[in-house]
């Protein structure tokens, strides 16, 4: 055989083994979504006659910030696609415009629209803020302290975003901080990964390609719950979508006709992937306000609904004299139940104070009692799934604070 069909032979075994990774991540895809139809036949929602869980998503961008092209048309589109309740528009700012202004608002096709910005200071902190004020149309001004200030006196909400980066802890008017951010997360991913997974599974498994990189925001984690701990205070956790619609890779030809396309993030999926879930007692008229309010109290939980809907899980603690649920105090006297209810046979995770604690394993319906005062929320997973997916908690609740 002449040298150059040896070469040539050598090359194309090299590239059928180059391959042989990504078809076994296309296997085990395969595998993920059986198993999570599995789980969807085991859903069982046990009647609440307290309070109502309603879906939607937090950190949207649309082509006002800059960064995305992204219309309205198509977010409107997607939330409806998705179900959702309510979405929270927070665009980047702009110098010569009010972006938060601008942007969707009100009710647009049965969907509550919350407007608010993405702001950055001249400390270089990053803040979510919402609803959009007067803050808000001024750009890279203000300090972090000083632009909080003023948010607070706007009667807006704000939240620590990217807190990997944040150096602003010891300020004291931020309502929380957003633990997990899915724009983030997927920049993690390496390009020459995602262009090989995308030719083997993006057709067939567009939406799970999103479980071949999701991993749990630990060190936000540790800086919500050191925070909380150390400056005695609370701190709601909510998730961002960070919503661009615009990651992913794009092969074209000279001409500029589009021969691959592979875009992990469009508004459709972006928004099935991670949603906040947030509750409001059953016979209270929902709005902005009512959905805002129970925001910045912690009265909500962070779902990866890819997995499976979370909606009717509750996390809740009682005594003998009162009942309180996530994102409450309530005071230890002689000692306090904390409930967990899943939708689905699920492992709970119990942290005080970020550590663990206990655990408790294949039920729906979990109870720990604990006595000590600190900050107490519950990780959720799915052990049904395979592994990596399974790994990964499934519902983030908010800490309830025992005193």
């Amino acid at each position: 055989m002449k040298r150059w069909k040896k070469t040539g032979l050598v090359v194309v075994l090299l590239l059928i083994l180059s391959q042989v990774p990504f078809a076994c991540r296309h296997y085990k895809l395969s595998r993920l979504r059986a198993s999570i139809e599995e789980i969807r036949s085991l859903r069982q929602l046990d009647q609440d006659n307290e309070f109502s869980d309603y879906k939607g998503v937090i950190h949207v961008h649309s082509f006002l910030g800059g960064h995305s092209t992204g219309t309205f048309e198509e977010i409107i589109r997607a939330a409806k696609t998705n179900d959702l309740s309510f979405v929270v528009m927070t665009e980047h700012a702009s110098k010569s415009f009010n972006t938060a202004q601008m942007t969707l608002s009100g009710m647009h096709d049965g969907i509550i629209f919350i407007n608010g910005n993405e702001l950055k200071t001249t400390d270089g902190d990053r803040l979510l803020v919402f609803p959009g004020n007067e803050a808000a149309s001024v750009v890279g001004e203000w300090s972090t302290k000083d632009l909080l200030a003023r948010i607070r006196r706007a009667g807006a909400l704000a939240f620590v975003t990217y807190p990997q980066e944040f150096r602003g802890w010891d300020a004291n008017d931020y309502e929380g901080v957003e633990t997990y951010n899915l724009y983030t997360n997927a920049r993690d991913i390496n390009p020459l990964v995602m262009f090989f997974d995308g030719l083997w599974s993006y057709h067939s498994y567009p939406d799970l390609l999103f479980a071949t990189f999701y991993a749990r925001p630990t060190r936000n984690l540790e800086l919500l719950d050191q925070t909380i701990s150390l400056r005695n205070r609370k701190l709601v956790m909510i998730a961002g979508n960070d919503a661009h619609a615009n990651i992913g890779l794009t092969l074209s030809d000279s001409s500029g006709k589009t021969i691959l396309g592979i875009k992990l993030d469009p508004y459709e999926r972006s928004f099935q992937l991670v949603r906040v879930h947030v509750l409001l007692p059953v016979n209270l008229p929902v709005d902005s306000n009512a959905l805002l309010r129970a925001i910045a109290e912690g009265h909500c939980f962070i779902g990866f609904d890819l997995f499976g809907d979370s909606t009717g899980f509750r996390f809740s603690a009682s005594t003998t004299s009162e009942r309180k649920i996530q994102g409450d105090e309530i005071q230890a006297k002689n000692g306090v139940r904390l409930d967990v209810n899943s939708p689905v046979p699920a492992h709970t995770v119990l942290l005080k104070d970020g550590k663990r604690i206990e655990e408790q394993n294949g039920t729906r319906k979990q109870e720990f009692f604990v006595n000590e005062r600190g900050s107490y929320r519950v990780e959720v997973y799915l052990p049904q799934l395979p592994p990596k997916a399974g790994d990964q908690p499934w519902i983030l609740s908010n800490p309830i604070y025992v005193r």
